[in-house]
């Protein structure tokens, strides 16, 4: 399993430079675009998380949803499962970006609150949609608007997930419905929450009744101010990255933050480990495509981003991964499969939320450039990054 931990080392180092006037840091909108050699030269690199696209079941380095578009279109994708850590990968690509340079690929997926960074800084380029009419047409309504990225210019969702808690039903003795509940004194020392700023935050606030696309500085350090209380009891057990998913197998945690797609998997091995969206709200994100400044072949990644929208296409990648899928139109063609292991997936709210769960979903607001450095300084004190 990989992990979207925030390492905050070098990557925050970097985006620090957007609230800091620091000028070779911003790419004016005229110089992201490089010459485009899609029409003649048939290849795009894209750069992704390992374990996050379909596999053949006989061999597991065959793509077949990626094989499909290559055989369509005579596009050659070099596919690089690079991207362990959104931090780490904002480090290794940004030195080029900054300095006007090409970073050798034409697709990156880094989850929303990163792709935040490059939208603020000008290091991704805005994308033609008359190339994506499957984009226009299937994007999940409620991921259509980001704060940081209004109208999806710049980003669009690879997958989506949602931040809830995960817990053992048949160990704890009975539901988990509320943030409050995981402060239970019988749960003392067998709760773990997520390390990463970023991913922690949202879901702790909702605990509290904010309305997390309007957060404040107050309402953050209230949450600080409560997670440090609750480490000095003992009540939290450790902060973790995916290694969550270990302790809550093992039986050494009983309850924790958690992302829906893992827990999924865990499923299929122990029916007792639930995922519940609390009362109060749970935080939706995504994982995002951009087109980094000066691709070399931007309008055939263009082409490829639509290809995953196409609802088709959608349905067999989320067969798949499991996360949130961004195309709801997918749900009908999984629905419709003669497979039933497959069909019942189109009735999974982890995949295809429900009406009653979305109501209690929400797009977090990011953290700016300006409120990175004190929070994260704040958060990582009491976490021990």
């Amino acid at each position: 399993m990989f992990t979207r931990r925030s390492l905050l080392g070098v990557g925050a180092a970097l985006g620090g430079l957007a609230g800091c006037g620091v000028p070779p840091a911003y790419v004016a909108p005229g110089d992201r675009a490089g010459v485009d050699l899609s029409a003649r030269d048939k290849r795009l690199s894209w750069s992704n998380w390992p374990l996050y696209i379909d596999t053949d079941d006989e061999d597991d380095s065959r793509r077949p949803t990626l094989e499909a578009f290559e055989e369509r279109t005579g596009i050659a994708v070099d596919y690089t499962e690079e991207i362990n850590d959104n931090d780490e990968f904002f480090g290794r690509i940004g030195p080029a970006l900054m300095n006007h340079q090409q970073t050798g690929r034409d697709l990156v997926v880094v989850s929303d609150w990163m792709c935040a960074r490059f939208v603020r800084l000008g290091w991704v380029q805005e994308m033609d949609r008359a190339r994506q009419p499957n984009v226009s047409r299937h994007l999940d309504p409620q991921l259509r608007s980001p704060a940081f990225d209004p109208g999806r210019a710049f980003t669009v969702p690879w997958q989506s997930g949602i931040t809830g808690i995960a817990y053992n039903r048949r160990k704890v003795g009975r539901e988990i419905r509320r943030v409050a509940d995981l402060w239970a004194d019988d749960l003392k020392g067998r709760v773990t929450l997520l390390s990463g700023l970023d991913e922690a935050f949202a879901l702790l606030m909702q605990g509290n009744g904010v309305d997390v696309t309007r957060w404040t500085a107050d309402d953050f350090h209230t949450v600080c101010d409560q997670v440090a209380s609750r480490v000095r009891a003992g009540h939290i057990r450790r902060f973790t990255g995916n290694d969550y998913i270990k302790d809550l197998s093992s039986g050494d945690v009983l309850a924790c933050q958690a992302y829906s797609g893992d827990v999924i998997q865990l499923q299929a091995d122990d029916p007792d480990v639930r995922f519940v969206v609390p009362e109060e709200g749970g935080e939706l994100w995504s994982e995002s495509l951009m087109i980094p400044n000066l691709a070399r072949h931007k309008a055939s990644a263009e082409r490829l981003v639509d290809h995953y929208y196409d609802p088709e296409v959608a349905a067999e990648l989320a067969a798949w991964v499991n996360y949130v899928c961004p195309v709801p139109a997918a749900r009908d063609v999984l629905a419709s499969a003669k497979d039933q292991e497959t069909a019942a997936l189109a009735e999974d709210p982890l995949i295809f939320p429900d009406d009653t769960m979305r109501a209690r979903l929400a797009v977090a607001r990011d953290i700016t450039s300006r409120e990175r450095r004190e929070f994260a300084r704040r958060w990582n004190g009491i976490v021990g990054l």
